[in-house]
């Protein structure tokens, strides 16, 4: 099976630091710092511990580790060891985050995906709002919709509000974009005893998860000293280590899993990704669709089947001209105090949900129309305090394991 190379995977989270297993050259390679950290000395690294944590999962890569990788079980390997991370941070060291910055990290990866040498072909995406406007209008489901257009397999976290509200996260509404669930395999390599993991979004019976993933005990890298490492000291394995449960870790699971397919067949299109991966699902036995859409990811199956030919979607296209205070839903960052609500970014701009959207089309907002590199400074963001969070990590926790 192939290992990832050629593929470049846009991570969206919280920056990454280049431990043990995201440290051979080129590993990771940085792309913008959108948050207040920015022109400090942790601009670009992670100082919560989410975004490492990802990476790991889905290129982690020992030094030492030799293919095939499946058979050396003495090193570290994430599931797409020979893919390289482009880390676009938009979150601080408390996992602080405002949907707007989301937009931002996913347009600045559809115009330079393919500059400067990279080949963005996926962007994991564990944020995610309760947001309960329509995806046809989301300006946050329009800017992944873009992305998938522009031939990005956007791969996003379904939640964690298990089966209480039979809604996805936003983006995760969005029906062209692959979204994913969390499979619990209960300590066995078998999937007889699989169950849908009890925090793992359902969806309405029409917006499904695409699929479900390994998102339960999940061990990947730690940030010693980080946010989450100083909060979850149960969740340490050893010095390097770190365990942790959540939509997010399953998601990751999925963004390495399209790399590899997309390292074995560079030509396949967003759409015959999903297809890929979802055709070749397993069915979990005591499972609803509602929670496990097409079942859980069989990589094997999906690397060994033929491309499809038929695998267009057709779904109703977003126009992304709703409201940004409704895409945040009831997640709000608060600025020095203030809570960030309205038609409002979070640099204090008025935002123009129908210039932002045709910006994005043409592929200009990065050209200093609606995001320019200067605004983001650390300058502007002197002073700044703020709070509030919606990561797809339910749980940071090794107490439930013997």
């Amino acid at each position: 099976m192939d290992t990832g190379q050629g593929v470049d995977i846009a991570l969206v989270d919280s920056g990454v630091v280049p431990v043990d297993g995201l440290n051979t050259p080129g590993k990771v390679i940085y792309g913008p710092d959108l948050t207040p950290e920015a022109g400090t000395p942790t601009g670009n690294l992670d100082s919560y511990g989410h975004g490492t944590n990802m990476a790991g999962i889905i290129a982690g890569h020992d030094t030492a580790a030799t293919a095939p990788y499946s058979g050396d079980t003495s090193h570290f390997a994430g599931m797409a060891p020979d893919a390289h991370i482009v880390s676009i941070k938009i979150a601080d060291a408390q996992g602080h985050t405002d949907v707007s910055q989301a937009i931002a990290a996913i347009d600045w990866a559809v115009e330079n995906g393919h500059k400067h040498g990279l080949n963005i072909r996926v962007p994991n995406l564990s944020f995610g709002t309760d947001g309960a406007q329509s995806y046809v209008l989301d300006p946050l489901a329009f800017a992944v919709e873009q992305a998938w257009r522009s031939g990005i397999v956007v791969v996003v976290a379904a939640g964690n509000a298990g089966d209480t509200s039979p809604r996805l996260n936003n983006p995760a509404t969005d029906p062209y974009v692959i979204a994913v669930g969390s499979d619990n395999a209960n300590g066995t390599a078998a999937t007889a005893d699989d169950a849908i993991s009890s925090f793992s979004s359902s969806g309405d019976g029409t917006r499904n998860p695409d699929l479900v993933a390994p998102g339960e005990h999940v061990i990947s890298l730690r940030v010693p000293g980080s946010y989450l490492d100083s909060q979850y000291p149960a969740a340490r394995i050893g010095q390097r280590l770190f365990r942790g449960s959540g939509t997010s870790q399953a998601a990751a699971v999925v963004s390495g899993a399209a790399a590899l397919l997309l390292s074995q067949r560079p030509d396949l299109t967003p759409d015959q990704v999903k297809a890929l991966l979802t055709g070749t699902a397993q069915q979990v036995p005591t499972a609803s669709a509602a929670l496990q859409g097409n079942g859980l990811i069989d990589l094997t199956a999906a690397a060994t089947a033929p491309t499809p030919k038929q695998a267009t979607q057709h779904w109703r296209p977003s126009t992304g001209l709703g409201s940004l205070e409704s895409a945040r839903g009831s997640v709000h960052l608060s600025v020095n105090g203030k809570q960030l609500a309205g038609e409002v970014d979070v640099r204090g701009h008025a935002f123009d949900s129908a210039a932002v959207a045709a910006g994005t089309r043409n592929h200009t907002n990065w050209n200093g129309v609606s995001w320019s590199g200067v605004s983001w400074s650390g300058v502007s963001w002197s002073g700044v305090s703020w709070s509030g969070v919606s990561w797809s990590g339910v749980s940071w926790s090794a107490d439930e394991w013997v």
